[in-house]
């Protein structure tokens, strides 16, 4: 694989590994009655919506997705969403204890 096609592929790959995280912040939002949006803009203020996030909100199912809370939190940190995954933290403090 020359230089290009495997910057190409990094490049894609990242991508799609991105849309992933987004799908998965949005089910963890829609399981907890969260509205994806304002917490993205809670966490980014100055910045319009992603149209990465407007997109997941769109084509989100009604099904369940079980996501737990460490997980998210996880990936969000591992894609360098430290202000979005400090919001997510803030609501999952206000989730009752079991």
């Amino acid at each position: 694989m020359d230089n290009e096609n495997r910057d190409e592929y990094i490049i894609k790959k990242y991508q799609q590994d991105e849309e992933v995280m987004v799908q998965l912040f949005v089910q963890w939002c829609m399981n907890h009655q969260l509205d994806a949006a304002e917490l993205y803009q809670r966490a980014y203020p100055g910045q319009l919506q992603s149209p990465v996030l407007s997109a997941a909100i769109e084509q989100a199912g009604t099904e369940e997705l079980e996501i737990d809370h460490e997980t998210l939190l996880d990936v969000l940190q591992m894609f360098g969403n430290d202000d979005l995954a400090f919001v997510v933290s803030e609501e999952i403090d206000k989730f009752p204890k079991k």
